[in-house]
């Protein structure tokens, strides 16, 4: 076991004498032009993949909207990841509105709970106390257990074991650790009950009466199925990329990945600029628009492991199944 340490501490040290006060400042302003624009983009790609296969609909179409969605939905997550660190809105009321309503609650999740859950993850980074670590951990494997996570994210196991996970963790009949109970302060209860379910049925619920008044509700199943399917993938691999491998998982400042991801894969699987993970973790409350700005001078000043870098996602891929 790993002592308890604080591993947030050694990455505040190295900005600290990596970037001036100046720099920092500029760094942390929130452009909410930025943040609305990272929402709409989310929303607007849902409903272009959605209208393609009304427009063309074959296996074809079905397939690439089902991958566009699931990005999208990880994009969701992300935007509630921003929600969560205050970083989407400067304005309180407004930043956890909309990481809830327009990004949380429609792919099932919550900021607020996530919020002290992922600040365990951050003060814990690669320890054993970190709630992530068995995200990563079992990283390499066998190129044959690499298919079989993949076939078992695309074939939907991984999303219906995640959705009663999910549902009986908001519910309250879950008593494992997780979303809802990490993090609290001492003497409060997770926030759990069937209440916390209104929100994710509203919102579905209203996302499905939108494609009812333009006469396509069928267009409603795309949203489920990339959501047991390819959003579980592209979570797999956002997570493998940010914490598998790395040189070493309890050096606070190596043990985080970035990749330098190509147009393609910022739209299949690393929206919103997720593939700057290095340089949120060092300093993260940088908003994400702000991430590739943090990136550059974090190069040029050689404040960057080489190891802590990859090209991008095939590569993190074929390093996760290296294992013979």
């Amino acid at each position: 076991m790993t002592a308890t340490v604080d591993t947030s501490k050694a990455a505040a040290a190295l900005i600290r004498e990596v970037l001036a006060p100046e720099e920092r400042k500029a760094l942390l302003r929130i452009d909410a032009r930025a943040s609305a624009s990272m929402v709409a983009s989310n929303w607007l790609l849902v409903f272009a993949a959605m209208a393609l296969v009304a427009w063309r609909p074959n296996p074809l179409t079905i397939v690439f909207a089902v991958f566009v969605i699931g990005a999208r939905q990880l994009g969701m997550a992300i935007v509630m990841h921003e929600a969560a660190h205050r970083t989407l809105f400067a304005d309180r009321r407004i930043n956890d509105w909309v990481g809830n309503w327009l990004a949380a609650y429609p792919v099932w999740a919550d900021v607020a709970p996530y919020r002290a859950y992922h600040l365990v993850h951050h003060t814990r980074t690669g320890t054993d106390e970190d709630p992530d670590i068995g995200l990563a951990a079992p990283f390499p494997i066998t190129p044959a257990s690499m298919r079989r996570k993949v076939w078992r994210d695309l074939s939907g196991q991984t999303g219906w074991k995640q959705a009663r996970a999910v549902f009986r963790r908001d519910v309250g009949w879950s008593r494992r650790p997780n979303q809802r109970s990490l993090g609290m302060n001492e003497g409060v209860q997770p926030d759990v009950g069937w209440h916390t379910l209104a929100p994710v049925a509203l919102t579905n619920g209203v996302l499905l009466g939108l494609l009812t008044v333009v006469g396509m509700p069928a267009l409603y199943l795309l949203w489920v199925v990339a959501w047991l399917t390819t959003y579980r993938l592209v979570t797999r691999i956002r997570s493998i990329a940010e914490h598998g491998m790395v040189p070493d998982r309890f050096d606070p400042l190596r043990n985080t990945r970035t990749t330098l991801a190509a147009w393609w894969e910022r739209l299949l699987v690393a929206p919103n600029r997720v593939n700057f993970h290095l340089e949120h973790h060092l300093l993260m409350t940088v908003p994400h628009h702000n991430l590739p700005a943090l990136h550059q001078i974090l190069r040029a000043r050689g404040a960057i492991d080489a190891g802590c870098l990859a090209p991008n996602y095939a590569t993190v891929l074929r390093l996760a199944a290296s294992r013979t």
